[in-house]
């Protein structure tokens, strides 16, 4: 197993609270980090149907079989646990009681809202960081290797082509859960728009574009978009307009959860064929913003990252928010260096408000500039957040 940076914040919030819910994707990780962090507490996988029979037709005699601390796995598979978890943990007022996980969170958060508001700490796991590879002894030689390869944990303890194991995902997890949640009649659809998607990553989205290209009506492609983003497949960046007027663009930008998947839908097979995408820089772009996302969710911590675009293409691709400061970061795939990179962050610090700090990521080496903007490698992203 790698370990996980998150185990340190789940540690700690199990001392504050009585209850610790993990959210994240399929196949993250969830599973392993909770059960290698806490060896002592029972666990309860709610994905075995006989045990969710179970706890379906007669929860308090279900609940009645674990006197100690419990691990419950994908918990939203039976939500109405948590009204009797809430009962518990108000009798007792012990920290620590439980950990919940959880691969789908619009069901989840309207059913901790009701039943476990205060009660419980919320993370999320994420598939692994470069910095966790790196601290395991796993690197690359260049970006497109880990955009290929991905991060899902299987991939690296089972040594699985990663081609081939995107598409098992894609096909056992995303597809099963997505025909549960939204009852599809026609997969081909729904496919067709994932796939569309990954050919608009990093983009503005554009609801009526992709419900033309589709074939589907724009309220489908927000319902859509909204399952996608639930079940941690993508990532919604939203764009920074605070107090600059009526010509900012004010539509998100949706990245993948994990470049593997991503690949896997844009048909690339090959390392090799990374670099050649059209979409490279866009790939790289993903990289970089689901670094950052990870960073702060392994400590605790709301994403805060936003994007800035105005009506005349001005633009500063990730804008990280702390207190009242503000950060930028340019993103650019190149491994040389070029005085241009800057000039989205300058002309963003001049005309709507100043940078705490500028930061460019590409695939060079670190260099520190005296107008006080850095060059940062991908590979040392995480100590940006």
């Amino acid at each position: 197993m790698i370990p996980r940076h998150l185990t340190s914040e789940l540690l700690t919030q199990l001392k504050e609270y009585p209850i610790v819910t993990v959210l994240g994707p399929r196949q993250a990780g969830k599973t392993t980090l909770t059960r290698n962090a806490l060896p002592d507490y029972d666990y309860v996988s709610l994905e075995n149907p006989e045990t969710r029979a179970i706890a379906t037709e007669d929860p308090k005699a279900f609940l009645k079989q674990y006197s100690g601390r419990v691990i419950f796995d994908e918990i939203q598979r039976t939500p109405h646990l948590l009204s009797y978890l809430q009962g518990i943990v108000d009798e007792t007022g012990e920290n620590g009681q439980f950990v919940l996980t959880g691969s789908h969170q619009l069901e989840l958060r309207a059913a901790i809202t009701q039943s476990l508001a205060g009660r419980t700490g919320m993370l999320h796991l994420l598939p692994l960081s470069i910095a966790e590879l790196s601290e395991a002894g796993i690197s690359f030689d260049t970006f497109e290797e880990y955009i290929f390869q991905g991060f899902l944990p299987r991939i690296y303890d089972q040594k699985q082509r990663p081609h081939t194991a995107y598409a098992n995902y894609y096909q056992t997890y995303l597809e099963r859960d997505v025909r549960q949640i939204i009852n599809l009649k026609d997969v081909t659809l729904f496919e067709k728009f994932i796939k569309l998607l990954a050919g608009r990553v990093g983009q503005l989205v554009n609801f009526d574009s992709l419900s033309n290209d589709v074939g589907v009506d724009s309220k489908t492609i927000k319902n859509w978009l909204s399952i996608l983003e639930a079940s941690f497949v993508v990532f919604k960046l939203p764009p920074y307009f605070e107090n600059f007027g009526k010509r900012v663009i004010k539509s998100p930008k949706y990245y993948f959860t994990d470049t593997g998947l991503l690949t896997y839908l844009l048909d690339i097979e090959r390392v090799n064929q990374v670099r050649r995408d059209p979409l490279i820089g866009n790939i790289f772009e993903n990289l970089v913003i689901l670094e950052a996302l990870k960073t702060r969710y392994n400590h605790g911590l709301s994403p805060n990252l936003y994007f800035f675009r105005d009506g005349a293409g001005h633009e500063v691709d990730l804008l990280f928010k702390s207190g009242s400061q503000l950060s930028g970061v340019e993103i650019k795939a190149a491994s040389t260096w070029n005085a241009r990179f800057k000039k989205g962050l300058q002309h963003f610090s001049e005309k709507n408000a100043a940078l705490a700090q500028s930061h460019v990521v590409y695939s060079g080496d670190s260099i520190e500039f005296s107008d006080g903007t850095n060059a940062v490698s991908y590979l040392d992203v995480a100590t940006l957040f």
